[in-house]
């Protein structure tokens, strides 16, 4: 089975969101419960976004300096509840966004990293090569050149012949020599 073809990361975002819808239902009964919760918290919000909503309703309409009546406190602590749990997941949801991509630009600063290294690993490659092709090439410069070469094999050659000459000359000399001090002898 492939791990890296499901990232446990993935999973672990996913469970979070599912989390927060519940915590975000928690929110809404704590609001319903509590007062101070509710005072504080929920009501400020709720009024704030009616005034928002109603204003602009009411300028689209055309009545522009209408005066926009509060919610009472039950609906404005349903309507701050709501707003509070949305917002409950959406934190939760973007705060999941925002850690993905923290991990996805981990992931690409990793790989170029690894790819620089592998570049800086092939570049001295390229440079050993060649530090050791100039020193091949210093070699074959220092060596006699190919027409001294062939010049000195000529000059063997030569000294060869000049040597099995004197070997074939040598065997008659020796005998036509032995032969007259024989002859001297008798």
């Amino acid at each position: 089975m492939v791990v890296g073809a499901f990232p446990m990361a993935k999973l672990f975002y996913l469970g979070i969101r599912q989390v927060s819808k519940p915590l975000a239902n928690r929110i809404k009964e704590a609001a319903r419960r509590s007062e101070f919760f509710k005072t504080y918290i929920c009501l400020p919000p709720a009024q704030l976004y009616h005034w928002v909503e109603m204003r602009t309703k009411m300028r689209i309409m055309g009545f522009r300096g209408t005066v926009i009546k509060p919610l009472n406190e039950e609906a404005a602590a349903e309507l701050g509840a709501e707003l509070l749990g949305e917002a409950t997941i959406f934190v939760v949801g973007g705060g999941c966004l925002v850690l993905e991509y923290w991990r996805h630009q981990a992931q690409q600063r990793r790989k170029e990293e690894e790819q620089r290294a592998a570049w800086d690993a092939m570049r001295d490659e390229v440079g050993h090569l060649a530090l050791a092709l100039e020193a091949l090439q210093a070699q074959v410069q220092a060596a006699p050149q190919q027409g001294a070469l062939e010049e000195l094999r000529a000059q063997v050659q030569e000294v060869r012949a000049q040597l099995c000459a004197l070997d074939r000359q040598l065997p008659s000399q020796v005998t036509s020599a032995s032969q007259a001090m024989s002859a001297s002898f008798k």
